[in-house]
């Protein structure tokens, strides 16, 4: 597993930054891979060859924010005093705040800056015998996490919702003004922002994981964009939905710890009853069982039946349910609502909070 870790170096490096753009800009102008060619501008071949295959692809038009990019032959590690040495920089970064690593695999320097990636072994992934439910969404909450064997749940990520719409609106007035530039900037803010928060969500995950000593289970939604009959409305949030990014960022993260992600077709997830099993009656965010009376919010039902899947139309007398206690939270932003129960036959309650 390859890590990255950010580390704040004190040297001044604005000359040899400068001679890495000019050589981004010469790859992009003449799809030149070879150091001989940049020659004449002073950079070590070592960093000119990297930077030459990095910007001599297609599809780059303008060099920003350059790095220095020194591939891992050329960086020298000493274990006694935990240091790498980049000879052809002169430059010496401590590595004593980094968890013990196999080799670092190459360092990009900035301005202030050294992003040090490094080869660190995989602990053993120990196979799960129960898992905490995760239920991914375009509207209301990014993701629901629901641990079937405690009756918790976790709600993360409703700012998502509130951040897609903020910058659509953005967007189409920059549209109608013509200001392409700018559009273009919003677009990559728009886009760290939910990567932000697709890091915390995932790493709040593998938390939870750790500590209840389970694994992770995702709905697998694959082809889930190809579907033609969506409302206009809800096919931008699907079309903006970074679940799959989600998904990735909590596996790599899991493997670290040595927590099993695993995934479950997600048909009937939503629509079945995570008591008995049973098909019940799904209205937007409400869910209400016609056979056992059960009803809760659809997302939270929803992740209990990816924790803890009932086979389908299984009849479980109410006696032998464990009663849940909803600990909810939000982790990121935004308050949350509070599940409901009911007897059979009685009107689903209205939600207290819209999400």
């Amino acid at each position: 597993m390859i890590l990255t870790y950010n580390l704040k170096h004190d040297s001044d490096l604005g000359a040899e930054l400068k001679k890495a753009r000019q050589v981004a800009n010469f790859a992009i102008r003449t799809k030149s891979n070879t150091s001989k060619d940049v020659r004449h501008i002073g950079l070590k071949s070592a960093m000119a060859n990297q930077i030459l295959r990095k910007y001599r692809r297609k599809g780059i038009k303008k060099a920003t924010h350059v790095k220095l990019t020194i591939p891992g032959q050329s960086i020298s590690y000493h274990h006694a005093t935990k240091t790498a040495k980049i000879p052809c920089l002169g430059l010496t970064i401590s590595c004593t705040h980094l968890p013990d690593f196999e080799k670092i695999k190459q360092i990009e320097i900035g301005k202030e800056f050294a992003h040090v990636s490094v080869e660190i072994a995989e602990p053993a992934t120990t196979p799960a015998t129960r898992f905490i439910g995760v239920d991914c969404n375009t509207t209301g909450h990014c993701a629901v996490v629901a641990i079937p064997h405690t009756g918790k749940i976790h709600k993360l990520g409703k700012m998502a919702i509130h951040t897609h719409k903020k910058y659509r609106d953005i967007r189409a007035k920059l549209q109608k003004q013509g200001r392409y530039q700018l559009l273009r900037q919003i677009k990559h803010l728009e886009k760290n922002i939910m990567r932000n928060l697709n890091h915390k969500i995932s790493k709040k995950l593998v938390e939870i994981a750790v500590s209840e000593k389970c694994g992770i289970r995702f709905e697998k939604l694959t082809n889930i964009r190809q579907n033609k009959k969506h409302h206009k409305n809800f096919r931008y949030s699907l079309n903006s939905w970074s679940y799959y990014q989600l998904q990735k960022f909590t596996e790599y993260k899991a493997r670290s710890r040595g927590i099993e992600v695993a995934y479950i077709a997600p048909a009937y997830t939503s629509q079945s009853c995570s008591r008995c099993g049973s098909l019940g009656d799904r209205q937007n965010k409400k869910f209400q069982c016609v056979r056992c009376g059960h009803a809760d919010h659809a997302d939270v039902n929803a992740a209990f039946n990816i924790g803890n899947p009932v086979s389908h139309c299984a009849f479980v007398p109410l006696a032998h349910i464990m009663d849940r206690l909803h600990e909810q939270s939000d982790s990121c932003k935004g308050s949350t609502d509070t599940p409901q129960n009911s007897n059979a036959g009685m009107p689903v309650t209205v939600e207290p909070r819209t999400l």
